[in-house]
């Protein structure tokens, strides 16, 4: 028997599930589906970020970035608190850890006294030490609303309330939407699984987002291309060295955060990550390799053009990547006192980047209609902070399909 739905979701990672989430809260009558391609939820981006809860100070005012962040970071506090998410707003500092940087310091800084970032304020190498003893720098932002959280838990939360509200609708594990269908006047999506009706669709499928566009006949001027993150993190002999979350003052021309300091909510401190191109799209290991996946994007024009631009910085990563030395050199920066003891290998995730034809990155968050659909096609960081904020916005467009 066909299985026919009001609402059917692609992806379970947090920008689907909050979708499904907010949806639900809207309409409890609808019958909502979300289909997830692995065994569990949040097993990409969301399970393999920093799990930070950013505030919002980076982004260009007045862009979907800098609102949905705001926005986002604090509903997602107020969800962490009414639903017991292990969670700590315990604050960090950008650092600058010489005299050149004080200037982007100083933008930074600007940038997020006009996105109304709450209690952020310049201080220097007393205050810095007092906060982070370990540390040397000679200016920074403390930024006291930038938090920790367990984003998978958040994604199971998301997923128990879905079928709280209405018990007609699922979380469908293990289930790989391969591309939907229009037939006699209704929409569906196919699946390993078999046919689903669904009334409306919403993808947000984060690395295969632009596959599953294109598989639904959107013309995009734009591709996603990987990059992979490398994380280590401190040893018990290096741990106390770290008190909250350390940012370096970001390099303007690479369009990455670059390596930081981020304790983690289970009491663990990681380091990272570095930014570099993936050969393979869901490949967590530095020799991961698809043909598939390396074709589509060295056969994409912007992918060079990118290249281009920065191949300084992007050698720069690949060296870091493969070398603990080169990496605790980049630590060092800020915490000179780290030994090749203090930090050790743990994970690795996959960014998901819109890349357009002539080498820039899609910088904002990027949503839009399909045939009977929405799709969600670039929600690069800060996407898990802000995905309450983004869910309004995409429950907004779906009603207009």
């Amino acid at each position: 028997m066909d299985k026919h739905y009001d609402l059917g979701i692609t992806g379970g990672g947090i920008v689907g599930l909050a979708t499904a989430y907010k949806f639900q809260k809207k309409y409890p009558h609808y019958k909502i589906a979300v289909f997830e391609k692995e065994a569990f939820l949040g097993a990409h981006q969301t399970g393999r970020n920093s799990g930070v809860i950013h505030s919002g100070i980076y982004y260009k005012p007045g862009s979907f970035k800098a609102r949905n962040c705001v926005d986002g970071r604090k509903q997602i506090v107020a969800f962490a608190q009414e639903h017991h998410i292990a969670h700590d707003i315990c604050g960090k500092i950008i650092l600058a850890t010489e005299e050149a940087e004080k200037p982007l310091l100083e933008k930074i800084f600007q940038r997020g006294i006009e996105n109304n970032i709450e209690g952020i304020e310049k201080i220097g190498p007393n205050r810095i030490k007092e906060i982070e003893p370990f540390t040397e720098g000679v200016e920074a932002i403390r930024v006291p609303v930038t938090g920790i959280i367990d984003y998978v838990a958040v994604c199971q939360k998301f997923g128990e309330l879905l079928t709280q509200i209405n018990p007609e609708s699922e979380v469908f594990l293990s289930t790989k939407v391969t591309e939907s269908f229009d037939e006699d006047g209704q929409g569906g999506l196919i699946t390993n699984k078999g046919k689903f009706y669904c009334d409306r669709r919403i993808f947000c499928a984060g690395l295969q987002s632009d596959r599953l566009a294109k598989k639904e006949g959107n013309e995009l001027d734009l591709q996603i291309v990987g990059f992979r993150g490398d994380y280590y993190e401190l040893s018990k002999k290096g741990k106390h060295k770290v008190k909250h979350l350390i940012y370096p003052v970001p390099d303007p021309d690479f369009p990455f955060l670059g390596v930081h300091f981020t304790r983690m909510i289970d009491g663990s401190v990681e380091c990272g990550p570095n930014a570099v191109f993936s050969f393979k799209r869901e490949g967590y290991s530095r020799t991961s390799f698809n043909w598939k996946d390396s074709v589509q994007a060295l056969t994409f024009p912007g992918t060079w053009k990118l290249f281009g631009k920065h191949y300084k910085q992007g050698l720069e990563e690949y060296k870091r990547a493969f070398s603990k030395k080169l990496f605790l050199q980049a630590l060092q920066k800020m915490i000179p006192s780290l030994t090749m003891d203090d930090i050790q290998p743990a994970r690795a995730g996959v960014r998901a980047q819109a890349l357009l034809k002539d080498g820039s990155l899609v910088d904002d968050f990027k949503v839009e209609y399909g045939h009977r659909s929405v799709h969600v096609l670039n929600a690069p960081s800060p996407a898990a902070t802000s995905c309450l904020s983004i869910a309004d916005r995409i429950v907004e467009m779906s009603e207009k399909i």
